[in-house]
């Protein structure tokens, strides 16, 4: 982190930085992942409707639609935190939540192939 000398004479950090390019590609990285998340979902819709309409794999479907919005409001929460100057880190919570929406939309997507 650089650092430089207030008024007063004192080492102080540096809050104007200039971000470069990184947060934009964080900012890109979240939108592919909602994105492959999204085709994801779709596809688990297809087949759910391909192969007829049961109550089980409803209920599926609409797990994978509640983990794929779930996960959409992180990423969205997210890309908004990047606009800032200084972006916060991403918190253990959030991380453990994206986390858990990957895997779940992976084993709904699985269910579905049954």
């Amino acid at each position: 982190m650089p650092e430089g000398k207030g008024t007063d004479g004192s080492r102080t950090r540096d809050r104007d930085r200039d971000p470069g390019l990184q947060p934009e590609r964080t900012r890109l990285a979240w939108r592919r992942t909602t994105l492959a998340c999204a085709v994801a979902a779709s596809l688990a819709g297809r087949q759910t409707l391909h192969s007829g309409i049961d109550p089980a794999p409803l209920v599926i479907l609409a797990l994978v639609v509640l983990a794929w919005l779930a996960f959409l409001a992180l990423a969205h929460h997210r890309i908004r935190a990047m606009h800032a100057p200084r972006p916060p880190a991403l918190s253990p919570r959030a991380a453990a939540a994206a986390v858990a929406c990957t895997v779940a939309l992976a084993a709904l997507g699985a269910a579905t192939l049954r």
